[in-house]
């Protein structure tokens, strides 16, 4: 039988093979709570949370805590992140991505390969960003989303973030794929409305997919419907213990 190491004074607790991290690959449709709460009715767990929100249209990695793995939502949160995804030129919508309605439309016939990768290069390095109307951040406790719903446009103030990489992996008018490695909080689908705005033609993000937070990779993910077809046993061997985790999130000295 197995103990956390005790504090001074305190009785060791039993390690729960429960207490750590699950990596998910999210389809596209369900929330990121939604799949939360899934993983929580399936498996009988009490305490579940994610290490980092996915747009509803978004795939890729789903970091799910469990346990005393909740703990360890500041330290996955911050993790560095890489996504591929396919921006649409020649149009706007009311969210900066596919899910929302058109606003407007616009020719794109004369946007270039070399056109694109200048404005992408703009993007490296430290930048500043405003947060969408479309978003989790609260005003006065209240969701942005919320207020955006009800029509009303409240002011953001911008916010630093790093982009390490953003390549242009193929180039098909209207659609553009490309792959971003970027710090936490990065909105990608408005820095594909940004590029879209600097071209003059709109653009929105039409794909986007999740394959790496900090050390832990898409590769080694579980799909939902593999993970949802598990025994509980079963699904014990694919769970990173939370020490584990620890040491892996742990700034180098």
């Amino acid at each position: 039988m197995s103990f956390h190491a005790s504090r001074a004074g305190q009785p060791a607790r039993e390690l729960d093979p429960w207490d750590g991290i699950l990596l998910v690959d999210k389809p596209s449709g369900p929330t990121s709570h939604d799949v939360v709460d899934r993983i929580r009715r399936q498996f009988r767990i009490r305490k579940v949370g994610h290490g980092g929100t996915l747009d509803p249209m978004a795939t890729g990695l789903l970091i799910i805590l469990l346990g005393r793995g909740t703990r360890l939502s500041n330290e996955i949160m911050g993790t560095d992140k890489v996504y591929e995804g396919v921006m649409q030129l020649g149009a706007t919508t009311s969210t900066e991505d596919v899910d929302g309605e058109i606003t407007g439309t616009a020719d794109c016939s004369g946007v270039t390969r070399e056109a694109i990768e200048a404005e992408m290069k703009k993007w490296l390095g430290d930048v500043q960003q405003t947060p969408p109307m479309v978003s989790a951040i609260k005003k006065d406790g209240v969701p942005l989303y919320k207020l955006a719903r009800k029509g009303q446009e409240i002011a953001r103030e911008p916010r630093w973030l790093h982009i390490f990489e953003f390549t242009l992996l193929d180039f098909a008018p209207p659609r553009v794929s490309f792959r971003l490695r970027c710090s936490k909080g990065t909105y990608v689908r408005t820095l594909c409305a940004d590029i879209g705005r600097a071209l003059g033609c709109g653009a929105y993000l039409a794909e986007l997919r999740r394959t790496q937070s900090g050390e832990f990779s898409i590769a080694k993910a579980l799909t939902m419907p593999a993970l949802l077809a598990l025994k509980p046993d079963d699904v014990l061997p694919h769970i990173i213990p939370a020490h584990e985790v620890r040491s892996l999130t742990r700034p180098a000295p």
